[in-house]
């Protein structure tokens, strides 16, 4: 079982550019953090809700700093190697990888942590609703909406 700690901050920011310096973060929490895991077996659980509250957090801090100082920051292309996981490795090559990124970054988080964690991880839902804290039902729910959000983003029905 492989955990991609970098997939569920992708879920949480959509920005690959926060990506790995989050990651780090969330890697030292996890080595402070090691005696708090009570079941070896919900492993993956206790490490994908570390990364996705880091995320949160990172999240959080980066709008209260870009309100305090009112600028709007540009995100960067991805950096070189990002070896656990970047999205525009996953997606594809050029022009439609791109297109793709752009549609999976517009989504709101809310869409965006279920639809990565299943279609770029290949979690079940039931996985998705225990990190998420979340039922089985809403993830698919949530599923549903953000196919739909992006099959209409993609079509140019939405404008973001």
């Amino acid at each position: 079982m492989l955990f991609r700690s970098r997939s569920v901050i992708y879920g949480v920011t959509g920005r690959p550019d926060l990506v790995e310096d989050i990651a780090q973060q969330v890697w030292a929490q996890v080595f402070e953090r090691l005696d708090t895991l009570n079941d070896p077996r919900r492993l993956r659980s206790w490490l994908a809700t570390i990364a996705r509250n880091a995320a949160i957090d990172a999240s959080v801090a980066r709008k209260r700093r870009s309100s305090r100082t009112g600028t709007l920051e540009q995100a960067p292309e991805p950096a070189g190697d990002v070896r656990d996981f970047s999205p525009p490795e996953v997606i594809g090559g050029g022009e439609l990888r791109d297109t793709l990124l752009r549609a999976v970054e517009a989504l709101p988080a809310l869409y965006r942590e279920p639809f990565v964690l299943r279609h770029l991880e290949g979690w079940s839902y039931a996985e998705i609703g225990d990190v998420l804290d979340l039922g089985v039902d809403t993830v698919e729910t949530r599923l549903v909406r953000a196919r739909r959000f992006l099959r209409e983003m993609l079509n140019g029905k939405v404008e973001r």
